[in-house]
Parts: structure tokens; C-alpha cells; sequence
């Protein structure tokens, strides 16, 4: 295969996919946007809903593992992107639910299939961006996947405007427009790209010793693991900033959905320029990552309306860095035979340190108010700093010139 063919066939794969999590971006972060006061109108308590949401999170991010093994021993990434996809599908059904037992089972449901879907699919961008860049790969996947992200809540802010308590219905069933989009882009990038580790451009020599390693994860991709949980350990949840503008009283409650829709759109305008960056300087980019977290804390936290603004803007940045930078980098640091496997278990360490750091800096906040969240997330944020100077970055060096040149 030409090479000229080959970056075409790449880039052709990447912007599917990335059109695929456009889809399945409006399709389910449209739900989440009201999970909350949907959940309550069937008549779950707050606790209730807390669970739910909780659940669905924690399983999205604990089974990836799981999933990921399982794709790397099948060798069937496909299988279990389309499987976890498909699940999107449930969501639509929410229009026919009058109570909120059915509601949360489908919520669940879908969060499952991001576990059992993520992985994969993140090893078939990797191997197809291993042909343009990985940095710029990502980059372009995260951009797509944010214009859905602020798509699907503003489709059902028109719901809502349009008919009232009566739009939950209308909003749920206009989402399976975008449900069925997902598993036609699915099946044309399947039947156009059956093999996508095929397009993997670096593929070393096999030696003694890497036949004894092959499938093995390696130092670098635990220690790099552990600079990734240190950062998410203090990389607060946009639900705690938003939490703290609510109490501050300086911005009416609707304007708050607006904040989030803004750091959305810098998170995907920051993709592009986060990949390209990777690309030109390899993991060195990630010192940025804590950086503009423990900026984004300090400034949105404060008690001004202007410092709130500019914290809310770094926080997207910090988000478009982390899912495109840190994503890259797993794909130079594992192997083509592991890639599901250490996607799955990046994902799960990345997602559980979220969710300790999330009710740790809720817990800080109740108690010291916004100074003793910021002095954690700093804290939090120099620790992970520390952590990615114990990195082995030359072999991910090495890896990263033999893919770029």
C-alpha cells in the first residue's frame, strides 16, 4: 500500500469516527444535561439521582479494562465499538418511560456501552493517526466530538422552550435522528477500514525480548498512568466550579448551562492546536495539563466575575489538552498487540481518579470554601508535575521521531 494511500485511508477513518462521536455526543450528552430534572418529574429523590449518575460513571469508567483485554485477545476492536455504540440506540426510548426505575436502567445502560466502545475505538484512532500524527489525530476526533457536545444540550434547550415539561419527550425522541446516524457511520467505517492496525506506521522488530514483552504493558505506560491519575486527582469537576458560581450569586442559574457551553467550545477549539503541538514536541506537552488546571481552580474559583470567566476559559483548555494530549500518548507507549488493553486501563485509572477527586474537592470545598480547594488542586497539580519528571519519556521519544519522520 502507498504511503500517499495509506494517509488518506488514515484521515478518511479519523473523520468518521470523529463524526461518529459528533453523533453520539448529541445523542448522550443531550441526556445528560437532564438527567437530573427528568429523573425527579418520574419522582426519584435526589439521593436516587445521585446514584444513578454516580453508577453510570463508575461503571463507564471501571469495565473499560475489562473491555479493552477483551478487544486485544478477540482482535476484534470493531465488535465491541459497534456493540457499545449500539447502545446510544436506548436512549431514544427515554420519550416512553414513566418511571424512574426504567429511566435509570437505560441511562446505566448506555454508560456501559461507553466502557465496553471507548477502548476500542480509541485503538483504531490511534493506529489510523499514526499515519498524520497522533497529536493531530486526536486533535481532529476531539474537535468533532466537542461540536456534539454543545449541539445535544442546546437541541434540548429548544425541546424545552418549544413545549414546556412536555419537551423532555419531544427532546428524547428527536435524538434518535442523531442515534441512527452513529450506526450508519459505524457500518461505512467498518466496511471501508475492516483492518485498521494495518495502518499502524511504526511497527518495530520483533526480537527475543520483545516476544517475551509483546502484550505486555510497559514501565513507562504505568508511570505515565500515574502522572495521568495525579492530574485528574486535582482537575475539578466543571459540577463543583459551577456549584461555586451558583452560590457566588454574580450570574443568573441559566447562564451557568452557557459557561459550560463555552468551555466546551474552547475545549474543541484547543484540540487542534493541543494535537498539533504533540506532534512537533511529544510528551512534553503534557506539562501544560497541570499547569492549566491549577490555573483554571485558582481563577474560577474566586469571587469575581471576570476571574470566574477566565477560570472557566483555562478549564477548557485543560479539558482539550487532556482528551487529546493524553490520548496521544498511550498510543506511543504501548504496543500494537496491547493498544485496547492500555487504552482500557488508562481510561479506568484516568476515570476513578476523577471520581476520588471529584468527592475529595467537594468534601474540601464544604469545609474550607474555595481557598482550600485551590490550595488542594495546587497541591494535587505539583505532585503530578513531579510525577512526569520520573517518566521515561526517551523511549516515547524515540517512538515518537520514528512515527513523525
Amino acid at each position: 500500500m502507498e504511503i500517499a494511500e495509506r494517509r488518506t485511508r488514515a484521515f478518511r477513518l479519523i473523520l468518521l469516527l470523529g463524526l461518529v462521536s459528533l453523533f453520539g455526543d448529541i445523542t448522550y450528552e443531550g441526556v445528560r444535561g437532564v438527567t437530573g430534572p427528568y429523573l425527579a418529574l418520574l419522582g426519584a429523590s435526589a439521593t436516587l439521582v445521585g446514584l444513578v449518575a454516580g453508577l453510570g460513571d463508575f461503571l463507564g469508567y471501571a469495565l473499560r479494562t475489562v473491555a479493552g483485554y477483551i478487544a486485544d485477545r478477540l482482535r476484534s476492536y470493531w465488535l465491541l465499538t459497534i456493540v457499545g455504540y449500539a447502545l446510544v440506540g436506548v436512549l431514544p426510548l427515554l420519550a416512553l418511560t414513566h418511571r424512574w426505575e426504567l429511566a435509570a436502567f437505560l441511562i446505566v445502560l448506555e454508560r456501559l456501552g461507553k466502557a465496553l466502545r471507548t477502548p476500542s475505538r480509541d485503538a483504531i484512532v490511534s493506529h489510523a493517526a499514526s499515519q498524520i500524527g497522533r497529536g493531530m489525530g486526536f486533535g481532529i476526533h476531539e474537535a468533532l466530538d466537542q461540536v456534539g457536545a454543545l449541539v445535544g444540550p442546546l437541541l434540548f434547550a429548544v425541546a424545552l422552550t418549544i413545549d414546556g415539561v412536555s419537551g423532555y419527550r419531544l427532546g428524547f425522541a428527536l435524538l434518535t435522528l442523531p442515534a441512527i446516524a452513529v450506526i450508519v457511520l459505524l457500518f461505512f467505517s467498518w466496511r471501508w477500514e475492516p483492518h485498521p492496525e494495518r495502518l499502524e506506521r511504526f511497527q518495530p522488530r520483533a526480537t527475543a525480548t520483545d516476544q517475551r514483552q509483546r502484550g505486555r504493558l510497559t514501565g513507562a505506560f504505568w508511570r505515565y498512568s500515574i502522572f495521568s491519575g495525579m492530574v485528574m486527582l486535582g482537575f475539578a469537576h466543571f459540577a463543583v466550579l459551577s456549584y461555586h458560581v451558583e452560590r457566588t450569586g454574580l450570574v443568573p442559574a441559566a447562564v451557568i448551562p452557557l459557561l459550560y457551553a463555552l468551555a466546551m467550545g474552547i475545549d474543541g477549539a484547543i484540540a487542534l492546536l493541543a494535537g498539533w503541538m504533540y506532534d512537533r514536541h511529544g510528551l512534553l506537552t503534557l506539562i501544560a495539563v497541570p499547569i492549566c488546571a491549577a490555573l483554571a481552580a485558582f481563577g474560577a474559583f474566586q469571587t469575581t466575575l471576570l476571574a470566574i470567566v477566565l477560570g472557566v476559559l483555562l478549564w477548557g483548555v485543560a479539558m482539550g489538552l487532556v482528551e487529546t494530549t493524553m490520548r496521544a500518548a498511550v498510543g506511543e507507549l504501548s504496543e500494537p498487540e496491547s493498544r485496547g488493553l492500555a487504552y482500557g486501563v488508562f481510561n479506568t485509572i484516568f476515570g476513578l481518579s476523577w471520581l476520588v477527586g471529584g468527592i475529595l474537592l467537594g468534601a474540601v470545598y464544604q469545609r474550607y470554601a474555595s481557598l482550600g480547594v485551590i490550595a488542594t488542586v495546587g497541591i494535587s497539580q505539583l505532585l503530578a508535575l513531579l510525577a512526569f519528571f520520573v517518566l521515561d519519556v526517551r523511549r516515547a521519544h524515540q517512538l515518537h521521531q520514528q512515527v513523525v519522520g
